[in-house]
């Protein structure tokens, strides 16, 4: 019989030749999860395992009939890319309670596969590729790769982001203390400032049909953001507004995607960017919004509500934060042009505008807004 390890890797290996993201890194995170909550457990587990290993909401639907073909022999309806799939592939997986055998040796081999085909020159090219172009075979190595410059990235830029509060107050005692050399005469006055702090963070994202491509690695950044920034705030919109700042306050992205995959907000067709700012101005404004926010925007501005309407709420909001960024994938396109009406009437009010599309044009967003917050 072998152990919960080895059926965790079978299960990963089972998962990967249908379609989903289960490389190295999310079956390590696979076995961390089982040894968490144990195998005991039937629906637990599959929790767990559906939290690490779906990084989409097709994943997601498409899962419990996954785990339950893999738990009763692993007979899932083929589909057309799987037809020619070698007959071993698909004996690999039998019951998930009576697995024998073990996998160790073919875990192995895919872990040095891993590190062989993960060079240097590999990871530069994932950088500079648009999200929405990722391959199938690439979504893993990005992933990681995000994780680890986001992390570096978003620490750096919440210890440079702070709010200067240069004070022109007299502070007495330095200033005679400073007299003395002077014979007692206050030639030079020492002034009193406050100690610099910290600008607060708030984050719409929106993940309507046209950012689908792009949402989930944008999800990612925002939450890497919201860690080491002592105030932030993040919400997503569509057609209406959901604040996930206490699910984007675990460790573990699993929460996020578990409330985006269960929530109507999460996967609407259309956009209403207006509408959005709007509901978050009446609930939100007064509590998140001073004048030492950041308030930044991902989308890309395709907003089926008025153009007036949008540019009067960020005009609103303008007047209350420091600056508005607003970052958007489309700009990673050559040709592309600011001209719909959404995006035209928001430019007037928008500080920072920036392209969202890849991993380094968020990690370029560091001295852009360095650049252009401290001057």
């Amino acid at each position: 019989m072998v152990d919960t390890e080895e059926k965790i890797v079978l299960f990963c290996r089972f998962a990967r030749d249908h379609g989903f993201t289960a490389g190295v890194t999310e079956t390590l995170d696979s076995i961390e999860a089982a040894r968490t909550v144990g195998v005991d457990n039937e629906a637990i587990l599959r929790l767990a395992l559906r939290s690490e290993l779906c990084s989409s909401k097709d994943e997601w639907d498409k899962f419990d009939d996954l785990f339950d073909a893999f738990g009763k022999g692993g007979v899932v309806r083929p589909r057309a890319s799987d037809v020619h799939k070698r007959p071993q592939q698909r004996e690999e997986a039998s019951s998930f309670w009576v697995l024998s055998g073990s996998t160790q040796e073919s875990f192995e081999r895919t872990t040095d596969e891993h590190k062989t085909t993960t060079g240097a020159s590999r990871q530069e090219r994932l950088r500079r590729t648009d999200f929405s172009q990722v391959s199938h075979g690439d979504q893993a190595e990005l992933e990681r790769m995000a994780e680890r410059f986001f992390k570096q990235a978003s620490f750096r830029l919440s210890r440079t982001l702070r709010v200067d509060q240069s004070g022109d107050r007299v502070d007495l005692r330095r200033s005679i203390r400073r007299s003395i050399a002077t014979g007692g005469d206050p030639v030079e006055l020492r002034y009193k400032s406050k100690k610099p702090k910290q600008a607060s963070l708030v984050i719409l994202l929106d993940v309507s049909g046209s950012m689908s491509l792009y949402s989930f690695f944008l999800l990612r950044f925002a939450h890497a953001l919201q860690k080491h920034f002592r105030k932030a705030a993040t919400f997503i919109f569509s057609t209406s507004l959901l604040d996930i700042t206490a699910a984007l306050r675990s460790q573990q992205l699993s929460d996020a995607l578990q409330m985006l995959s269960r929530n109507p907000a999460g996967w609407s067709g259309g956009t209403k960017i207006g509408e959005s700012l709007r509901e978050f101005k009446l609930r939100h404004s007064r509590r998140l919004l001073t004048r030492d926010t950041l308030f930044m925007i991902l989308s890309d501005g395709w907003d089926t509500g008025e153009p007036a309407a949008l540019a009067s709420e960020l005009r609103a909001i303008k007047q209350r934060v420091n600056k508005i960024v607003w970052l958007n994938p489309l700009l990673g396109l050559d040709d592309y042009q600011p001209i719909t009406r959404g995006m035209a009437a928001s430019l007037p009010y928008v500080d920072v505008f920036a392209a969202a599309h890849s991993l380094e044009s968020l990690l370029k967003l560091e001295k852009t807004l360095t650049r252009s917050l401290l001057r």
